[in-house]
């Protein structure tokens, strides 16, 4: 564990506090949202279009401060924006209000994840990028665990009384904002520096590594049909199981999540981080072809254990790999030029599935995501090179 500094410590601990928040309400929201009068169909354009917001911001936000030189301002914004996010969205049920205050939460998202996925990485060696990662999804994910299940209790003692969570989950994002004043930002501020333009972050595509734009093609057409972790939740529930059974789930598979994401990034180290992200791949496939034909408590249990291990084979070591194929003094721009990429494909991918799942339901929706991710694996197993020399075949 040599290779976990302080700063990382804290910036786990800060994005656990954020998780607690986050999730407390993530499994709550389409049930929610259905409560209040959201189609599948809506529900799918608010999380697309949410997810949109927060890529996007992530391009713009990881190029300027690379450009600006400095990381602690952005992530300190952005985990402020998310924080009063979560009273917003208990505070009116009008559709243009939700979408508003679930954008900005996104949009706090997208301020904050380059710059902190940069301090990440200058605080790691490309030897123990998996490691400094994965302990930071873990860390990061357990707070995806406990926000869960405090929404469990709450729901245990007052059933349907979804609004206070909201208000809740202000608490735990207080905390993160606050932790951040712990971390000293070692970026050194750039005098000299141009202005940043809103799309200025695209043109990192043309004139990063080959290597970085090949990778890219497979994850984008991944995530072109990879639609939100709600239409699962809405699968689960659909099938008669209970909203407590529904939130367990999600608990559940953000504690195998957790579990699996240090030994998992400690693999990569070892195997290299295509041998483990293809690893990833396969569960996902086997999860949505699973999804497409569950209906009973036990397949779902399965099922989560399978996702929860693709989520920590995949999350954490696309950015340790695309962080190493990229230059250090670009690192935030190049994970936030994927992550600029991926949310348009996201808008598309929940829009898709919800408009799939509403006219040849979720038997289709799965389906065509599991075979898609199949198609993903065939290309990067063939046409993506190993992230460096050393684990080159």
């Amino acid at each position: 564990m040599r290779a976990i500094s302080r700063t990382v410590i804290v910036l786990s601990i800060v994005s656990f506090f954020t998780d607690v928040a986050t999730e407390m309400l993530y499994p709550v929201m389409p049930i929610y949202l259905s409560s209040i009068g959201f189609s599948i169909i809506f529900i799918g354009i608010l999380e697309g279009f949410a997810e949109a917001i927060a890529g996007l911001s992530k391009g713009y936000f990881g190029k300027m401060s690379d450009v600006y030189g400095t990381r602690l301002p952005f992530v300190r914004i952005g985990y402020a924006f998310s924080a009063i996010s979560k009273p917003m969205l208990g505070m009116f049920v009008y559709p243009l209000w939700v979408f508003f205050a679930r954008t900005l939460d996104r949009f706090g998202k997208g301020i904050r994840t380059g710059a902190r996925d940069a301090i990440l990485s200058d605080n790691a060696t490309p030897e123990t990028k998996g490691q400094v990662y994965g302990f930071h999804r873990t860390i990061d994910t357990m707070g995806a665990v406990a926000g869960p299940a405090l929404a469990l209790v709450y729901l245990n003692f007052f059933p349907g009384q979804y609004k206070a969570l909201f208000f809740i989950a202000f608490v735990p994002g207080v905390l993160a904002l606050l932790s951040t004043y712990l971390i000293k930002d070692r970026a050194v501020v750039k005098e000299n520096h141009g202005k940043v333009k809103i799309m200025d972050f695209i043109s990192y595509w043309r004139k990063g590594p080959q290597v970085y734009r090949q990778l890219l093609y497979g994850l984008l057409l991944f995530y072109l049909f990879n639609s939100s972790d709600m239409f699962l939740l809405l699968k689960v529930k659909e099938s008669g199981m209970s909203d407590q059974f529904v939130i367990g789930m999600y608990i559940f598979y953000n504690f195998i999540y957790a579990l699996l994401s240090l030994p998992l990034g400690l693999l990569a180290d070892k195997l290299g981080l295509k041998r483990v992200y293809l690893m990833g791949l396969i569960m996902f496939a086997v999860v949505y072809i699973g999804m497409a034909f569950a209906s009973q408590a036990w397949t779902f249990i399965a099922i989560f254990i399978l996702y929860g291990a693709f989520s920590a084979a995949t999350e954490g070591i696309s950015k340790a790999w695309i962080s190493n194929i990229s230059a250090k003094e670009d690192t935030a721009t190049a994970i936030g030029t994927f992550a600029g990429l991926q949310s348009i494909c996201s808008l598309l991918a929940s829009t898709i599935g919800g408009i799939v799942w509403y006219n040849w339901g979720p038997l289709a929706a799965f389906s065509l995501t599991g075979i898609i991710s199949l198609i993903v694996f065939a290309y990067i197993a063939i046409k993506v090179p190993y992230e460096n020399k050393e684990n080159s075949i």
